[in-house]
C-alpha cells in the first residue's frame, strides 16, 4: 500500500448525506460521518501514520518477495471503474494467480431524513483463478486525534470512539481477527467465491446493525445500483460526451447533502494546492456561488428537484434574518445552514506528502464577497418566473435584499478568489451585482410582483457604465480583475453567460484574445496571476479547472467552434481513470487540491451542453 496515492488515483462513493474516497488500490482513505463535515474516520490521505484507513488490497502468490507484496507492485496491476451510471465502484486486481474484484458503494436509504447512521459495503469476489486479498480497518476518530476501544467476538468487531461507534460485521469466508484496537483478516476466494465486509457508523447509543447474510448483501447492492439507474434516468441530455455530463451529474449528487439540498464544494480538506505549500482549505462546505451555480446546471440536465431543493435551502438563509458579520448572507454555511465554520489547524497531521498546515473549518467564511448576491438572485431566478418558486412573503425579502444592495453594491471585497490580500474593487464582484439587480427587475415585471423598479434599475444601470469605464482596460484592451490594475481575471469568463456583453461584442472578443495569451496553458486557464496581484498567500497554484470549461463555454458561444471543441477534448484527457476532477491541474498533468470539486464539474457539463448546442446549430444551418 502507497503512502500518499496520487489525488486523483481515487474514486468516490457517499449515500447523500456522507462520503468516502477509495484509491485505486482498494484503500478507504477518507470518510466522515455523520456528515460531510464531520470529523474523519479514516484520513490516511491527510497523514499516513495518524489518519487511519479501511484496506483490501490484493496479495501477492506465495513466495513473492517482502517488496513486491500488495496491490501497487510488479506483481498487481489494478484498475478502477464504476458501474455505468451509478455511483457503485469496482477495484479489479490482476495477480499471476487470478483476477479478484472488490465492488464498492454506500446504500442510499431514505436520503432526506437526516440520519447518524451510515454504511460503507466492500464485497470481494473471485473473478479468475484464485483471489488472495488482505483486509485491514484501523478507523481513527476525531482526525486521529481520539482513542478507541475495540470489541470482537470472532464474527464482529465494534469500534467504540468519543460519542461515535463503527461496527464491522463479515458476511461469507472472512476470519477477522483482531490486531491491537484494529481488525485485519486473509480472505482467499476461488473463481465465483464472493465475500463482504460491512462498516456501519453510528451515534454509540444507537443499537448494533442486524445479523447480514449473502442474500442481505445481494439486496443491497440491487438496491443502489437500481436508484442510481433511476436517478439518472432523469436526465434530459442526449447530447455529446454523454458519459461524461452523467458522471458529472452523478458526481455533483453525491456531494449534495439531501435532508437540506446543499451541495458542498468537495469531498475533502487540507489537499494542496501546491505540493508542500499553504494553499490547503477545507471544501466541505456549502458556498453559495458554487451552489447557485450548480441550479442552472441540474436544471438543464432536467433535474428540477435538485435545483428546486437547493433554492429552498437559499430562501431559508434569507429568513435567517441576516449572517453573524452582519451582512444579509455570507459567503458559505454548513449543509444545514449553520454559519459558524471556525478555523482549526490540525497541527498533529503531516498533510498530503507533508502539504501543512492542515486545516478544518474555514476563516474565509466571514469575507466580503458581494458577487453571492448576484450568484443568489441568479438562482432562485432559474425557474423563469420567481412566483413559481417562492410566494409573497418571500418575494419581499429578495426585494429588501436588492433595496439593500442597491445601497451597498459600491464596496471593496476580498472577491471571488477569498483572497487574504486585502479588500479591492474586483471587477467580478461588481458584476454579480448588476446580475442581482437585473434579475429583479426581470422578474418584477414578468410576475407583477411590488418592487422600487426605478432605483433597481438606475443602480443595475450605473454599475454596467462603472464596469465598463473602471473594469475596462484600453491598455490591455479587456476587462480586468480589479479597478486599480491591469490583472486579467478568469471569473470574467462568466461575462457573456449572465448576458452582461453579448458573446461576440468586440470587447468580449478582445477580452478573450487577451486572456488567451496570457492566463491559458495548452487550453488550461489560470485564475488570475498571482505575482502580478499579490493575493496575501505565499507559493503558486495550477491551472484552474473551473476556468478551463468556463474558457471553452465563451469559446463556443463566441463561434470559435474549433477551438472550443480542441479545447474540450484535450480538458478531458485531464479527467482521472474514472472522470473525476479535482480543483486543479498542475504543471505535469497531476491533480491538486481538495477532490472531487463540484465547481469544476458543474462548469464540465455547463460546457458540454453549450458546445453541443453550437455544433448542432452549425450543422444545421450549413
Amino acid at each position: 500500500m502507497r503512502p500518499y496515492p496520487p489525488i486523483a488515483e481515487h474514486g468516490l462513493i457517499g449515500d447523500l448525506q456522507t462520503c468516502a474516497l477509495v484509491s485505486s488500490e482498494g484503500v478507504l482513505n477518507w470518510f466522515c460521518s455523520p456528515r460531510f463535515d464531520s470529523p474523519s474516520i479514516f484520513a490516511n490521505l491527510l497523514d499516513d501514520d495518524r489518519g487511519g484507513y479501511f484496506a483490501i488490497t490484493a496479495d501477492a502468490p506465495p513466495g513473492a518477495g517482502p517488496d513486491d507484496a500488495g496491490a501497487g507492485s510488479p506483481e498487481v496491476v489494478t484498475q478502477q471503474l464504476y458501474l455505468a451510471d451509478t455511483a457503485v465502484l469496482v477495484t479489479r486486481f490482476l495477480t499471476p494467480e487470478g483476477v479478484g474484484e472488490v465492488i464498492d458503494f454506500m446504500p442510499v436509504r431514505d436520503p432526506r431524513t437526516v440520519t447518524d447512521r451510515h454504511q460503507v459495503v466492500r464485497v470481494m469476489r473471485g473473478v479468475r483463478g484464485t483471489a488472495r486479498f488482505g483486509l485491514e480497518c484501523r478507523p481513527r476518530f476525531d482526525y486521529g486525534r481520539a482513542p478507541h476501544d475495540l470489541a470482537f467476538d470472532g464474527v464482529t468487531a465494534r469500534f467504540d470512539g468519543p460519542g461515535i461507534t463503527a461496527h464491522l460485521q463479515a458476511v461469507g469466508p472472512v476470519a477477522l481477527e483482531a490486531d491491537g484496537r484494529d481488525v485485519r483478516a486473509d480472505v482467499t476466494l476461488a473463481e465465483g467465491e464472493r465475500a463482504a465486509v460491512l462498516l456501519t457508523v453510528c451515534d454509540a447509543d444507537d443499537a448494533p446493525p442486524p445479523p447480514l447474510g449473502a442474500d442481505d448483501v445481494v439486496a443491497e447492492f440491487d438496491a443502489v445500483r437500481d436508484f442510481w439507474h433511476a436517478w439518472i434516468a432523469g436526465c434530459t441530455y442526449r447530447g455529446r460526451w454523454q458519459q461524461m455530463v452523467n458522471r458529472s451529474a452523478i458526481t455533483i449528487k453525491l456531494m449534495t447533502y439531501a435532508p437540506t439540498g446543499a451541495p458542498i464544494a468537495a469531498a475533502t480538506m487540507g489537499l494542496p494546492e501546491q505540493v508542500g505549500g499553504e494553499r490547503n482549505w477545507d471544501y466541505r462546505y456549502t458556498w453559495v456561488r458554487d451552489a447557485s451555480l450548480s441550479v442552472r446546471a441540474m436544471r438543464d440536465l432536467g433535474f428540477t428537484e435538485e435545483a428546486g431543493a437547493f433554492r429552498g435551502w437559499l430562501l431559508r438563509r434569507l429568513r435567517d434574518g441576516g449572517a453573524p458579520n452582519g451582512e444579509p448572507l455570507q459567503i458559505m454555511y454548513r449543509v444545514d445552514g449553520d454559519p459558524y465554520l471556525t478555523e482549526e489547524v490540525l497541527d498533529h497531521m503531516e498533510g498530503w506528502r507533508g502539504s501543512a498546515p492542515v486545516r478544518s473549518g474555514n476563516g474565509a467564511a466571514d469575507q466580503l464577497q458581494m458577487d453571492i448576491y448576484g450568484e443568489a438572485v441568479y438562482a432562485l431566478a432559474q425557474t423563469g418566473q420567481v412566483s413559481n418558486v417562492i410566494g409573497y412573503d418571500d418575494w419581499q425579502r429578495c426585494a429588501a435584499l436588492l433595496d439593500w444592495l442597491c445601497d451597498h453594491w459600491d464596496r471593496p471585497d476580498e472577491g471571488i478568489w477569498e483572497t487574504r490580500g486585502g479588500q479591492k474593487d474586483f471587477t467580478y464582484s461588481r458584476l454579480m451585482c448588476w446580475v442581482a439587480l437585473d434579475r429583479g427587475v426581470r422578474q418584477a415585471t414578468a410576475t407583477a410582483r411590488p418592487a422600487d423598479l426605478a432605483r433597481w434599475t438606475a443602480a443595475r444601470d450605473a454599475i454596467l457604465e462603472q464596469i465598463m469605464t473602471l473594469g475596462w482596460s484600453d491598455r490591455r484592451q479587456a476587462f480586468v480583475q480589479e479597478y486599480d490594475n491591469t490583472v486579467l481575471d478568469a471569473s470574467l469568463l462568466l461575462m457573456p453567460m449572465v448576458g452582461f456583453i453579448a458573446p461576440k461584442d468586440p470587447r468580449w472578443l478582445s477580452t478573450l484574445d487577451a486572456m488567451d495569451g496570457e492566463l491559458v496553458s495548452d487550453s488550461l486557464v489560470y485564475r488570475y496571476d498571482p505575482e502580478a496581484s499579490p493575493d496575501g498567500l505565499e507559493g503558486s497554484e495550477g491551472t484552474f479547472s473551473l476556468c478551463s470549461f468556463l474558457y471553452v463555454y465563451a469559446l463556443a458561444r463566441a463561434g470559435r467552434l474549433q477551438q472550443a471543441r480542441y479545447s474540450f477534448d484535450k480538458m478531458l484527457t485531464y479527467a482521472n481513470h474514472v472522470g473525476l476532477f479535482a480543483e486543479e491541474v498542475g504543471l505535469t498533468g497531476e491533480q491538486l487540491g481538495n477532490f472531487p470539486q463540484a465547481f469544476t464539474h458543474l462548469a464540465l457539463i455547463t460546457a458540454a451542453l453549450a458546445l453541443d448546442a453550437e455544433l448542432d446549430h452549425t450543422a444545421g444551418a450549413a
